[in-house]
Formats: structure tokens, C-alpha cells, sequence
């Protein structure tokens, strides 16, 4: 066996190819591993196989590392299938890079809340709760306290669904029918921001250590890039990379885009928003000057497999001043 057959592969487990997945599988080849793309959805169980897994593009072999860059949504019962491949994944000793319990934990908006909260990292207080009378019970306490709250589906990114109730712009918003919302209230309460030339952070955490930062910018009080916000090169103090790598190890990430926002009553003048399993990084890398794709990829062969850090790449936390 020679050529590209010898190279070991590593399984990018993606519902959408792109710039992100060449990036990994450039990386990976850089140092000599050969990166495959495969979808959760066509995965299968197949207790007649060899390992009680199929992926393609793997024949009858496992991958020696596993990459999870996106999950394609569905019903329940497919994503609790998807999820149970990557739980098999690691039961079997494959590196799975974010692992199915970082993903379970960072997407499920009210354990991010119930984990930061519980290690001491500073977020804005949150509410999940089934009960709509319960739901307006906390937002009129919250309106008749001056504060409005944020309302945002359970399962949700790129800012979709997202929105201000209680007292806002100095008229009471009342809940909205919780249908849309699969009757359930995640209520986060709002911190305010200006009125014009509002920003947050995102910062990448790669294996614990914060790499990159920037600031996301928008005259709205949603800032998604998704959503039209600008990013923009920020400098990654030690206070914001503290407080990111707080967040990250709380939920137990290989690696997370951290979602922080200024909050002057914070102690260190910021607080956590969210946290993303599977995050996204094209904007970020265009104003750093860190190899984000490089420096997962070494921080997966380092520290998960166990290989001697190569020459020239980045080293996670290089972005530290």
C-alpha cells in the first residue's frame, strides 16, 4: 500500500463541504494524514460489520480520529442516532473531536447556562422552563424589576428565532405563543448594550488555550455575522481569554467559539453568552493571523493522539499577548 492509501484518515464528519472542511483536510495532509468527509445522516449501525459501524469512505476500518464539523438537523430520533455514532465512536477509543457530550452540552442552551453558572464563569441569568404561566410569572418580575429578557429556541444558532420580551424600549412585550418555540421558554436576561456601534466577541478556544478573538459589530442588539454584523481584528486580552477558556472547560470542549458580551456590572467586564460545539470560523480568520484549521488540527494530534508537536504550526494560545 502507498500513496495516498498509506496516509492514515481522519473522518470529518460534515452535512455540508466547503471552506471549512478543505481547510481541515489541508491541514491534515500538511501533516501527513489524509482527511475524509462523511455525513452523520449516512452513517449506520450495522451490528453484522466488523466494528458495529459503517462510515463511508471507511470501508471495513475505522478512522484513527474524528473531526465534528457539522450535524445536519432532523427528527429526534435522527439526531439521537447521529449522537449515538459519535457515542459508539468513543466507546470504541476513537478521538472524537468535539465528542457527543461537548456537542449535547454547548447545543442545548439551558445546560450551557446550568454549567457556566454552576463553575463560576459569569452569565447572564436563565430560565428554562415548560410551564407558559411560569414563563410570564419570571417575565413580569423581570419587567417590574426595569430588565427585559431574551427569548431563544432551545435548539438554535445564527440568531434565528431570537427575541426580546418583558420591558423593552419602555413598553412591556409579552411572551409570544410558545409553539414556534416547541413549548418550551429559554429566557436569558438581556443585558444592555448602545445604541449604535454595539459589538460582542467571539473567541476560539483550541485544547483549553484561547487562539483568536474578534469583535462582531452591528447597530442591532443580535450580532450573528449570519445576521449582517461585521467582524472585525480584536485584541485577545488575558481577561477575555480567561474567561472564554473558563467557559470551553466548563462544558468539557475540544474546541468552542465562545460568545462574550461587555457588561460594565460584570467582574471582568464581561459575560458569557454562548458557547458553539461545532463552531464556525471563516470570519474570524479573515483578521487573524493564526492558521485556525492548523492549530485544530495540531491540537487533535498532539493532545488526542499523542504526536510531537510539529515546527511552524500555530501552538494554541500563540495569540496571546
Amino acid at each position: 500500500m502507498s500513496g495516498e492509501s498509506a496516509r492514515p484518515r481522519v473522518a470529518i464528519l460534515t452535512d455540508e463541504t466547503g471552506w471549512h472542511t478543505r481547510k481541515l483536510r489541508e491541514a491534515l495532509a500538511r501533516r501527513g494524514f489524509e482527511g475524509r468527509c462523511a455525513d452523520l445522516a449516512d452513517c449506520r449501525f450495522d451490528s453484522g460489520a466488523p466494528n458495529g459501524l459503517v462510515i463511508p469512505g471507511f470501508s471495513r476500518r475505522l478512522p484513527v480520529a474524528v473531526i465534528v464539523r457539522g450535524i445536519a438537523g432532523g427528527t429526534l430520533e435522527q439526531i439521537t442516532k447521529r449522537l449515538g455514532i459519535l457515542h459508539a465512536l468513543r466507546e470504541m477509543g476513537v478521538p472524537v473531536y468535539n465528542d457527543a457530550r461537548a456537542i449535547e452540552r454547548s447545543v442545548d442552551k439551558a445546560m450551557t447556562s446550568f454549567l457556566l453558572a454552576r463553575a463560576g464563569v459569569a452569565t447572564p441569568q436563565a430560565w428554562a422552563v415548560e410551564s407558559e404561566v411560569e414563563a410570564r410569572r419570571i417575565l413580569m418580575r423581570e419587567a417590574s424589576a426595569g430588565r427585559s429578557l431574551v427569548l431563544k429556541p432551545m435548539f438554535g444558532s445564527q440568531g434565528k428565532g431570537i427575541v426580546r420580551v418583558g420591558l423593552v424600549d419602555g413598553e412591556v412585550v409579552p411572551l409570544p405563543d410558545l409553539k414556534a418555540y416547541g413549548q418550551l421558554a429559554y429566557l436569558q436576561r438581556f443585558v444592555p448594550q448602545p445604541q449604535q456601534g454595539g459589538f460582542d466577541w467571539r473567541v476560539l478556544v483550541v485544547g483549553g488555550r484561547a487562539v483568536a478573538a474578534m469583535q462582531r459589530v452591528s447597530d442591532h442588539w443580535i450580532r450573528n455575522i449570519a445576521r449582517g454584523a461585521r467582524s472585525v481584528a480584536a485584541p485577545l486580552t488575558p481577561g477575555l481569554a480567561a474567561l472564554a477558556e473558563a467557559a470551553s472547560d466548563a462544558l468539557g470542549m475540544d474546541y468552542a467559539g465562545v460568545d462574550l458580551l461587555p457588561d460594565a456590572a460584570a467582574p471582568g467586564g464581561a459575560v458569557v453568552m454562548e458557547v458553539n460545539g461545532v463552531a464556525a470560523w471563516r470570519g474570524l480568520q479573515r483578521v487573524t493571523p493564526v492558521d485556525i484549521a492548523a492549530a485544530i488540527v495540531d491540537d487533535l494530534l498532539t493532545r488526542r493522539l499523542g504526536l510531537p508537536r510539529q515546527g511552524g504550526t500555530p501552538i494554541a494560545g500563540s495569540a496571546l499577548p
